[in-house]
């Protein structure tokens, strides 16, 4: 049950030189520039000349630079980073009411997770990203998309001491969520990212995501673009049940798998728009172009190039920040060639639903 999947033609860029379009993206995060590292670690040091204010202003300044260096990588819509965030599920659960902390917890080696408690009923007091937004749409000269974790990862990601059920505590999370949403509206955002990972981890829960998306969509206007990102798992038992996500376009992560579970996607029934990861979030080399390409044409077995959209894999926080340029410059490379190459007839589009042949 796709929105209007057709709103991904309003980020076409003016004067966009081919009639073919593949809208080219972030999924989120991305490395922070060194010395915000160090502006954070002199903000939390009671000695240090450096407070809350001049951390604030450090967080500007790198926003203003990782927003101009996606627009210098030539992508479409870009975003700030998530320069002001560390945790995806730490940063929301601290600007909502019903949730404490009460210290790390050790999640796999020798890393930890300061993993919150849902305490009370949760509850909507401040707006959580739209001054974030503001901020990154007034420095960007091309349109902004805004990642928000999704409320079942909030819910199942966390230590729940105060529901009985936590679908129930997922569907409050949502309704939050929809008002967050709403308030990006209102303030100009015109894509919006809901982040689930932890589906991939109990795919059995689909049905329960699926509610969560109807209550985070309801009022939102089908001009908007709401896109579901889900990464690792097994796609297969999500599938087909995502087609009746009310979502404009799904996000996977399957570069990192080399495309082995592409075929689940490639029956003829596919529904919303396919936003398909090219580069390995993983891997900290920066792939050839004509390797990218290859990878997008992964995806052109699922749905026509006017319902693809072209990603990493996932958020590039954890790579060396000239390896996330590199390869956010050569995927949109890739992109705009294969575009052209489209336009001449030069590729040939699979007829999704039939059958890969030994050169795929």
């Amino acid at each position: 049950m796709s929105r209007n999947p057709g709103n991904r033609e309003q980020f076409r860029p003016e004067g966009h030189p081919t009639d073919h379009f593949l809208l080219t993206t972030v999924v989120g995060s991305y490395p922070k520039p060194k010395w915000l590292n160090r502006a954070t670690d002199l903000a939390e040091d009671g000695d240090a000349k450096f407070d809350g204010g001049d951390l604030a202003e450090a967080h500007d300044d790198a926003c203003r630079v990782i927003t101009h260096e996606h627009e210098r990588a030539g992508l479409d819509t870009v975003v700030d980073g998530e320069m002001r965030r560390e945790e995806m599920v730490e940063f929301f659960a601290e600007r909502i009411d019903g949730y404490e902390f009460n210290g790390p917890v050790k999640v796999w080696g020798h890393n930890y997770f300061d993993k919150p408690s849902v305490v009370d009923e949760v509850a909507y007091a401040d707006p959580w990203l739209v001054d974030e937004f503001e901020f990154t749409d007034a420095v960007a000269s091309r349109p902004v998309k805004v990642p928000i974790t999704g409320p079942y990862t909030l819910a199942n990601w966390s230590f729940n001491e105060a529901y009985d059920d936590s679908e129930v505590l997922a569907y409050d999370l949502a309704d939050l969520v929809n008002e967050e949403v709403e308030k990006l509206v209102e303030a100009g955002a015109r894509y919006v990212q809901i982040d689930e990972p932890a589906l991939a981890t109990i795919p059995d829960d689909h049905a329960i995501v699926g509610e969560c998306l109807d209550r985070i969509v309801a009022g939102v206007p089908e001009d908007v673009r709401v896109g579901l990102h889900v990464c690792y798992g097994d796609y297969s038992r999500v599938y087909p049940e995502i087609n009746d996500y009310p979502i404009d376009e799904f996000d996977v992560e399957l570069c990192n798998g080399d495309y082995e579970q592409i075929d689940t996607f490639a029956d003829g029934e596919f529904a919303p728009d396919l936003a398909l990861g090219v580069v390995d979030a993983h891997v900290a080399e920066v792939e050839p172009v004509a390797e990218i390409k290859e990878n997008v044409r992964q995806g052109l077995k699922v749905v026509p190039p006017e319902k693809l959209t072209v990603s990493p894999d996932c958020g590039l926080k954890l790579l060396p920040r000239e390896v996330a340029y590199g390869k956010m410059e050569n995927l949109v490379q890739a992109a705009r060639e294969l575009e052209a190459e489209l336009d001449a007839g030069e590729v040939e589009v699979p007829v999704a639903g039939t059958a890969p042949t030994a050169d795929d």
